[in-house]
């Protein structure tokens, strides 16, 4: 992996991820593991973080929402927040609760039990709960039904207006655009584009190319 892309404070940050030969490390499951080699560098406020262990990654600020959710099947919903609760987040569990109110119905549900939509949602509400100053979401529409999509999404609208700088990694070129301030088409590890959603948008040859719009 060789890109470079910055994610501004208070922005909002999404990548088109393309892998014709199937999965590879993304940057926002990098940011949070050994995905990416050690001599990489990952600046985050101004010290490099490539290689920290994901614990004291998450104590800078840090959340990710992976791809794969990353619920402890045998622990209930309930428990699944409450190891992530840090006092003086700005998401205690009420506002969690509240937020996401399906929740609050499955808190003793163990997590294997959970249906797509609620684990997507017990992932979102776990990260909030450390009170991340810059939010990675991996794929946060993948597999859920539409008004699950739509919950979820309006999570991150409102994340977006209280000024949460946020890393969307998402297959859906059409809602990514909807929500990001600064845009990266990336293809096996090269940015094949960088700017605005607009001017996305005006580009026919990365639109037809990479996101199959157009033609």
């Amino acid at each position: 992996m060789s890109a470079r892309f910055r994610a501004r404070q208070s922005g909002s940050l999404a990548q088109r991820w393309i892998s014709r030969r199937g999965k590879s490390a993304k940057p926002a499951r990098g940011l949070l593991t050994s995905a990416y080699p050690r001599s990489n560098e990952i600046t985050y406020k101004g010290a490099n973080i490539a290689g920290l262990p994901a614990h004291l990654i998450s104590r800078l600020g840090i959340a990710l929402v992976p791809e794969t959710r990353g619920v402890f099947s045998y622990l209930t919903a309930r428990e699944n927040l409450e190891i992530a609760r840090r006092p003086g987040s700005r998401w205690p569990m009420e506002r969690m609760l509240d937020r996401f109110p399906n929740l609050r119905e499955v808190l003793d549900r163990k997590g294997r039990l959970l249906s797509g939509g609620e684990q997507q949602m017990l992932a979102i509400a776990r990260s909030l709960l450390t009170g991340p100053e810059l939010l990675l979401l991996d794929e946060p529409s993948q597999g859920l039904a539409p008004l699950v999509v739509e919950t979820v999404m309006g999570t991150v609208r409102e994340l977006k207006r209280e000024r949460v700088s946020m890393l969307l990694v998402e297959q859906n070129a059409e809602m990514a655009l909807g929500l990001a301030d600064r845009v990266y088409v990336i293809d096996h590890g090269t940015i094949v584009f960088e700017g605005t959603p607009d001017a996305l948008r005006a580009n026919q040859q990365v639109t037809t190319t990479y996101l199959g719009v157009g033609g």
